[in-house]
């Protein structure tokens, strides 16, 4: 049996997953591993953990599939991580991740060091948003001099599994466009940006359209990871990118969602339109004639793990089941009886680039219980997809149908809250409810011929639900919604007044 092999290093964990030739999942395994908070605000992970993780997968999946044979290997990953190498290509401190928020100063250097946001724009076509791989490498050198005169190359986290599986040096278009130093109009690193930031070019590494063969598995690899020797390894592509094609959108007038850690509403762009006040993120999409179009809001599924932990709790002690929250939240009417759940619990990106922002219910009254509140945080999360909706359609991104992800889509009810406030259908696939792995496989199959296009790769993800909208919810969402959008300009400045170090300490 012949079959593609797709590899995510996630936040938590990997996973791995096996496909057939025709799309149809064959197998697939995840390891866990943990998170590193040393400081508030930041956010690590040893390298080491992503390579141990990926082998338990990987041996995972392959023990649920005797004598198959892989064609190809795709790669997905967690973006904007910050592997620091030294010329011996070995880790020189824990990887800085994506949720990071430490280099807040240094996006905000390297932006006035561009000309401001406009000048920042031109160069790249995105803001240079905390997280990005770009201030991180500035950190470093602000803050850690002696690891920074050591470093010979970064790597985001998937390029660092690829380097270890073949000992090969390389990333691709749509990770590449999340480091904030990559020129996504012209699909090569931003010369200009990188001189005016003093980054010396020679330590990021070269990149490749995602679907081309970067490496093969090496003897060391093959070792390693119980691969057979000389296996093609496709460049892959960022989880946030590449879960795209994974749930079957590719085509413009298809919106994608994800109700991870995060909160992503994505939709592909057959041009790269131009991003004028840099909210939203255009980055390279894992078809070479295509880009990705993205809103993140950084508080989605985990405000509901927040909730949970904080309020959710039995008479034993213990958090209840997000199955049970969920029932709660079904059990209030949409709307939530009049309350509205802000979810910028952890600062924002998009539609609110504000690291100052918090969490708020607004509209609390003494009727309202805990299912109101939990119906309200899952209602929170969506009303800020149909915020970042908003400055998607003067691009010309008017999305006809929702396809869901994440280990949110799950929850019929987060699925139909997404129906009633698009006002479309919202669906899941076979690849969505894969995640990212399932995408990472589609362009290994893209890399050796198994499929001509990503067209026809995304082809291959089978619908599974559909949840259609209710009127009786759209009209009430229609009204909800511009009292949600209201909220946050009332509310900045005493957001940033809150952070007083005198009252939060």
């Amino acid at each position: 049996m012949q079959a593609l092999l797709g590899i995510d290093i996630g936040t938590s964990g990997c996973k791995a997953l096996l496909i057939g030739t025709d799309g149809a999942v064959i197998a697939a395994d995840t390891a866990t591993y943990p998170l590193s908070q040393p400081h508030p605000g930041w956010t690590e992970q040893d390298p080491e953990l992503w390579v141990i993780g990926a082998r338990k997968a990987v041996a995972g999946a392959l023990a649920r599939a005797p004598g198959v044979e892989i064609l190809c290997i795709g790669l997905s990953g967690q973006m904007h991580g910050l592997t620091p190498l030294d010329a011996g290509h070995r880790v020189l401190r824990p990887a800085i991740l994506w949720n990071d928020q430490r280099n807040g100063p240094e996006c905000a250097a390297l932006t006035e060091a561009a000309g401001g946001v406009e000048g920042l724009l031109s160069l790249t076509n995105n803001r240079m948003l905390v997280g990005y791989t770009g201030g991180k490498i500035m950190w470093m050198r602000n803050h850690e001099p002696d690891l920074f005169a050591r470093m010979a190359l970064m790597l985001n986290p998937k390029d660092y599994l690829r380097l270890r599986l073949t000992g090969e040096v390389a990333s691709e278009v749509s990770d590449a466009s999340g480091t904030g130093l990559f020129d996504v109009r012209a699909r090569r690193w931003a010369t200009g940006l990188i001189e005016l930031a003093g980054i010396d070019p020679d330590i990021l590494p070269p990149v490749f359209e995602s679907q081309v063969v970067t490496g093969r598995v090496s003897a060391r690899g093959a070792a390693l990871f119980g691969l057979p020797e000389g296996v093609p390894v496709a460049g892959g592509g960022g989880d946030s990118v590449i879960q795209t094609i994974g749930s079957g959108v590719i085509a413009p007038g298809e919106l994608q969602t994800t109700i991870g850690t995060a909160g992503i509403l994505a939709a592909a762009l057959d041009a790269p339109q131009e991003n004028p006040d840099g909210r939203l993120q255009v980055f390279c999409n894992v078809a070479p004639d295509k880009w990705h179009c993205m809103g993140v809001s950084l508080n989605a599924g985990g405000a509901m793990s927040w909730f949970r932990e904080t309020f959710c709790r039995g008479a034993d002690g213990a958090a209840l089941s997000f199955e049970a929250i969920v029932a709660e939240a079904a059990a209030s009417p949409p709307g939530a009886r009049g309350l509205l759940f802000l979810p910028y619990l952890n600062g924002e990106r998009c539609p609110h680039p504000d690291t100052e922002a918090r969490g708020a219910f607004v509209g609390l009254t003494a009727r309202h219980g805990r299912g109101d509140a939990a119906r309200a945080l899952m209602e929170g999360v969506v009303h800020a997809f149909a915020d970042m909706h908003a400055l998607m359609r003067p691009m010309g991104i008017d999305g006809h149908i929702v396809k869901a992800s994440g280990g949110g889509a799950r929850a019929p009810l987060w699925r139909q809250m997404q129906a009633d406030l698009f006002d479309c259908d919202v669906v899941t696939t076979e690849g969505a409810a894969e995640g990212a792995a399932f995408g990472a496989a589609l362009v290994a199959g893209m890399a050796v011929g198994v499929w001509p296009d990503a067209g026809v790769a995304a082809a291959r993800c089978r619908a599974l639900t559909r949840e259609s909208p209710e009127p009786g919810a759209v009209r009430l969402y229609a009204r909800a919604h511009p009292i949600y959008r209201s909220l946050y300009p009332l509310l900045r400045d005493s957001f940033a007044a809150l952070g007083d170090p005198v009252l939060d300490h």
